[in-house]
């Protein structure tokens, strides 16, 4: 069986967490730190591959780690270690010592204010159990595979299927009192089958991730999804160049969601590498469209009650009715722009983009119909996005729709546009919200892009 209690937020690895943090601490301040601040993690974890009717993989891991910064009035110095040792832990103190004596003072660097750091830690159901042996393990990815490969005979081959289970635990501490720990877990599931048909193969995958594993699809659901999303990719064409309105399905939507908490990251807009540089109070969307940052929500990964640096979270609209209201700020990024930490240090907790208006929100098929022609995209390919102008231009794969219906597959085009237009050419959101990880999203329509074919 797997070790279950390494899946599980065991008070007696707060406490031995909380040892090393104030030995940490201890040492920093007798060494001459005024301040310091500590991260100590653990991870846990254990991957299982398959591949067609044979075991390709089996890995289990245990990582951990300390990472120390101290201040020497307005100068720091970072070390980390993976040693939990007194002596490592002295050392690495010492290093991190060593380095704020000899670097220039940042009138920026420091903690963040008392009053801004967490005081209540409640639970958010982030970690849960896996009651699975490996050999259960195993026998999900080898189902998942013999199902994908059953479901037509054009399924011939695979790349593999995947059950990672993976446990996260850290605690962060400060000169300033602050002690908090979390626990979370992360469980994946993929399925990757090939389709032939005469000379052309195709391969499209799914996947689902979640903290709880009882809330994963089943193994043979898993494969059968995957296989259909091969299969539909076969005989694709390319599409005349022109201007079409595109639909991103939901799990490519989420790219979007990506690319804005790019542009609103702290140490972007400091560096004056985004393109929504003084976009603060400014529509950038229209008018339907809210986008939400939540760290409350029970059971989604991405909830807490402090950020990295220990500063209280708080619900958040980042974008309401159109307007971009916020950015994701941490203390030395806030500070650096004449502003205060938003308790997003480490980025932003669990991202959802969504209609503040019923008749602007879609199912999946009432979304084709009102594109009524256009391209729907399930896949983008390589990286072409420009942070600092905006400029977007990816390779994608995906469906010709006519009349508000699938037609056929499409390939070998690229989509191109820039993403402050794009967001403002936004005209409807789907209610097929996918969770991934800490982004939440249906598919979304576009007026109009770019579209390269032949």
């Amino acid at each position: 069986m797997i070790n279950v209690e390494s899946f599980l937020p065991l008070e007696e690895k707060n406490l031995f967490f909380a040892e090393i943090k104030d030995k940490a601490i201890k040492y920093a301040l007798q060494l001459g730190a005024t301040d310091a601040y500590v991260i100590i993690s653990e991870t846990n974890g254990l991957s299982v591959s398959s591949r067609k009717n044979d075991i390709e993989n089996v890995e289990k891991y245990n990582e951990r780690g300390i990472d120390l910064t101290v201040y020497i009035g307005k100068a720091s110095g970072s070390a980390s270690s993976s040693d939990f040792s007194n002596d490592a832990i002295y050392r690495t103190v010492k290093s991190a010592i060593h380095i704020a004596k000899n670097i220039a003072i940042d009138e920026y660097s420091g903690l963040p204010d008392k009053d801004m750091l967490a005081t209540e830690f409640p639970d958010f159901k982030v970690c849960h159990a896996l009651n699975l042996s490996l050999n259960d393990m195993i026998n999900f990815t080898l189902l998942a595979e013999q199902t994908a490969l059953s479901v037509d005979p054009k399924i011939v081959n695979t790349e593999g299927s995947s059950f990672d289970a993976q446990n996260v635990q850290f605690l962060i501490g400060n000169t300033l009192g602050f002690s908090g720990y979390k626990a979370y877990s992360n469980y994946t599931i993929s399925s990757v089958p090939i389709a032939a048909l005469n000379n052309n193969m195709q391969r499209d995958y799914w996947y689902e991730s979640n903290c709880n594993p009882n809330k994963l699809m089943s193994a043979d659901k898993l494969g059968e999804i995957a296989a259909k999303r091969s299969l539909s990719r076969l005989s694709a064409k390319r599409i005349p160049t022109n201007f079409y309105p595109v639909i991103f399905e939901a799990p490519v939507a989420l790219s979007l969601l990506s690319a804005l908490s790019h542009a609103i990251n702290g140490s972007n807009l400091y560096r004056k590498a985004s393109f929504l540089q003084n976009h603060l109070g400014k529509k950038i969307f229209s008018d339907f469209i809210d986008i939400v940052d939540d760290p409350y929500i029970i059971g989604q990964i991405g909830s807490s009650s402090f950020d990295v640096e220990g500063v209280r979270t708080k619900t958040r609209n980042i974008v309401k009715s159109g307007t971009l209201e916020g950015y994701f700020l941490s203390n030395y990024s806030a500070k650096k722009l004449g502003m205060i930490s938003t308790g997003n240090a480490g980025g932003f907790h669990n991202l959802l983009i969504k209609s503040n208006k019923d008749e602007l929100t879609y199912s999946f098929s009432d979304l084709l119909k009102k594109m009524n022609r256009g391209l729907l995209v399930t896949e983008l390919i390589g990286h072409g996005t420009n942070y600092v102008t905006g400029d977007y231009s990816r390779g994608a794969f995906g469906y010709w729709v006519e009349n508000g219906e699938i037609l056929y597959p499409v390939e070998e085009i690229t989509i191109a546009g820039n993403l402050i237009s794009m967001f403002k050419d936004i005209i409807a959101i789907g209610s097929d919200i996918i969770i991934r990880d800490n982004k939440m999203s249906g598919s979304i329509l576009l007026e109009k892009m770019s579209v390269a074919g032949s």
